[in-house]
């Protein structure tokens, strides 16, 4: 497929580079080439009135300013009386709801994907950053975008080199999971398992019988993993993203699971002639919220879909006396983005009866950070496996 290219004016001449996106973001319409001379302040307004801005000098001196940038994102949505000021959202004569409190994080967060990803720089045509100390980051944008085929110079935003940088890291170490004594390979836009306390619900669960299991949405192929390891002798694993794919693929083999585990590409449920299952699991997004980048389609998801899809179609490909598993954090609850009363409603819907709900509560970073923005209904969440049979 052929690359978008970019054009913009320096120094009296009109250059041209390929646009680079991972996530398909089109090229800015215009771009202002910069330094380290422009404040802050200016520079974030040129890229709210949706200016490009293009670096020119020490690539520290751009990561310093895209921080700036962010800071200043961050004083718009989210400080007291910023929020106060700025936003129409606000309650007047009332306390921010912990709804409309998700719904400002959101959109700083998309204001800040937006606004960061105005800011770029220019990669060699083997994807070498053209700037002082500056880090080689070929094989990091050799694992996102596949080898370079152009000779040509790259425009990139700097947030997405800055993510694929780290997501390269993961990649090479790995992310620890105690329940398989071994360590998963997330890949880049695969949603990494760092968030691992659901995994211990698959882990400690019990499980009876079970010859056949589905696992729906298996992204690095993690939970497979675990239900392989546990004695499962076929697990069907489904996927619909094609890096996740790949990713699940790499990380069973690489784990020795081949012979039990089969990655297959399905929207939800495999194919009818996989036959049914003894055991179904799924761990859908948590959130009821549109994605904005493909990663964040394991986080949110618009209107329950996937959950209510899980949900209705999961009866139908039960075995006699077969079982699912539900992961989910009540996270969206104490955000009033989904009541407990809707989603027994909906388990009552399809068919099926809870009859055990396992626990866990979280133990990432957030849950005890008094500055996040959603602290208070972070602070209570809960995540529980519900075990559902047909009634």
């Amino acid at each position: 497929m052929t690359q978008p290219t970019i054009t913009w004016q320096e120094n009296d001449k009109t250059k041209e580079a390929i646009w680079q996106s991972a996530a398909d973001n089109r090229p800015p319409k215009k771009i202002q080439v910069i330094d380290d001379t422009l404040k802050a302040d200016a520079a974030y307004k040129l890229v709210c009135e949706g200016t490009a801005l293009l670096w020119r000098g020490d690539f520290q001196n751009a990561k310093h300013m895209a921080q700036a940038i962010s800071r200043r994102i961050d004083n718009r949505y989210l400080k007291p009386k910023a929020r106060h000021k700025r936003n129409k959202e606000q309650i007047v004569g009332g306390p921010v709801s912990p709804k409309d409190q998700f719904h400002l994080y959101r959109k700083s967060q998309i204001e800040r994907a937006r606004t960061l990803g105005m800011l770029l720089v220019e990669l060699s045509g083997d994807y070498q950053l053209l700037y002082n100390r500056a880090p080689d980051i070929t094989a990091a944008c050799e694992h996102a975008y596949g080898k370079s085929e152009n000779n040509g110079t790259h425009l990139v935003s700097l947030r997405e080199i800055l993510g694929l940088i780290g997501a390269y890291e993961w990649h090479k170490k790995g992310v620890e999971i105690p329940q398989l004594g071994a360590n998963i390979t997330p890949s880049y836009g695969v949603y990494s398992p760092v968030r691992g306390e659901y995994l211990e619900l698959v882990n400690t669960a019990p499980i009876e019988n079970v010859d056949v299991a589905f696992d729906i949405g298996t992204g690095t192929g993690v939970i497979a993993a675990i239900l392989a390891k546990r004695g499962v002798k076929k697990i069907i694993a489904t996927e619909l993203a094609s890096r996740a794919l790949v990713c699940a693929k790499h990380n069973i083999q690489k784990l020795g699971y081949t012979e039990q585990v089969k990655i297959v590409g399905a929207d939800l449920f495999p194919p009818i002639d996989a036959g049914l299952a003894d055991l179904i699991v799924c761990n859908p997004p948590w959130l009821p919220a549109k994605a904005n980048s493909a990663i964040e389609q394991a986080v949110y998801d618009p209107d329950s879909q996937m959950l209510k899809g899980f949900l209705a179609g999961v009866k139908s490909y039960l075995a006699v006396n077969g079982e699912a598993w539900l992961i989910l954090s009540d996270f969206a609850e104490h955000l009033q983005l989904r009541s407990a009363e809707e989603l027994q409603q909906w388990i009552t819907d399809a068919g099926v009866t809870v009859v055990q709900k396992l626990d866990i509560e979280p133990k990432h970073g957030k849950a005890s950070d008094t500055s996040d923005p959603l602290h208070k209904a972070r602070s209570k969440e809960v995540t529980s496996l519900y075990r559902l049979r047909a009634v």
